[in-house]
């Protein structure tokens, strides 16, 4: 199931957080980003109870700002982060986004491919972006639209 992050979802996302980032956030930043950031939209996947992934982003606009896509790490490669994206990707164009953009590590080839496969492009880098890895950033671009969300509803979801 996908639904609304909660304050008392937070610890269960911190520890995927940790797992998945080398300067993770901190729980006063989700806190702000739930409690504060008007443009704030953050989704938990659970599976009986329990986080299995999260997704962090901004909705500015006509804007969609992925911040986050984290999976626990014993359901990760099962179609969890996918889903999470399409998902989001569906919400944004039906919240009237018509873009969305990211940043990942190039190092991060699993989410690369992720996002490549479906269709966001490289458009920039980012120097020293990842300071705590020494990384750059990919910057990442998709453009949203009525062909966009066919794309999307075609590849439907593994769910979780």
């Amino acid at each position: 199931m996908l639904r609304a992050m909660r304050v008392s979802d937070v610890d269960q996302v911190l520890e995927i957080e940790s797992a998945a980032f080398a300067s993770p956030w901190k729980s006063e930043h989700f806190l702000h980003e739930l409690q504060e950031n008007r443009w704030a939209v953050n989704l938990v996947a659970e599976r009986h109870g329990l986080v299995v992934g999260y997704a962090c982003l901004w909705c500015i606009h006509d804007e969609l700002k992925i911040n986050n896509i984290a999976v626990l790490d014993d359901r990760r490669r099962r179609g969890v982060g996918r889903w999470l994206l399409l998902s989001l990707l569906g919400d944004a164009i039906a919240r009237g986004c018509s873009s969305a953009t990211l940043e990942v590590r190039p190092s991060n080839t699993a989410a690369v491919a992720l996002y490549r496969s479906h269709g966001f492009v490289e458009i920039g880098r980012r120097k020293g972006y990842y300071a705590a890895e020494g990384e750059d950033a990919i910057v990442m671009h998709l453009e949203l639209d009525r062909r966009t969300w066919k794309t999307i509803a075609s590849a439907g979801g593994a769910g979780v």
